[in-house]
């Protein structure tokens, strides 16, 4: 298998917040749905079984328009720390949200991994831009 580190893409974002605080965004699908995706779009939430194992059914909705059905699952969740999924239609990816206490607020570790470095790398440019815009909509969710 090809190196993780070259077929993810890996960034971070310090939120002002708690731990708790921030989890407490990505576990509640009504909020969940107003953060999620790039910037312009939005989501509406189908199923949001928020437990390992469990299913997350969401239709993304671009500015244009278009409308993008996701159907993923949760892979692992510790409360306050972690937050996986695996994406299962369309691209396949596993997304890890690690949460890390630093100074006066958190550090949002955000990982998507591809199956292979050519897969992640017809997409690197886009992937990394929406990673950046959904980590900062992340972080205004929690701060609102």
């Amino acid at each position: 298998m090809e190196s993780i580190d070259h077929r993810s893409d890996i960034r971070s974002h310090f939120i002002a917040a708690s731990p708790s605080t921030v989890f407490a965004a990505m576990n509640s699908p009504d909020r969940v749905a107003r953060w999620w995706g790039p910037d312009g779009f939005s989501s509406t939430m189908h199923v949001f079984d928020f437990q390992p194992g469990g299913s997350w059914v969401l239709t993304m909705h671009a500015p244009d328009g278009a409308d993008y059905p996701n159907e993923s699952q949760f892979a692992r969740i510790v409360p306050d720390e972690l937050w996986e999924i695996e994406h299962l239609n369309g691209h396949h990816f596993t997304l890890t949200q690690e949460l890390k206490p630093s100074g006066e607020g958190t550090e949002v570790c955000w990982r998507k991994t591809f199956e292979t470095v050519a897969h992640y790398q017809g997409l690197a440019t886009f992937v990394a831009s929406a990673n950046q815009q959904n980590l900062e909509r992340l972080a205004a969710e929690v701060l609102r």
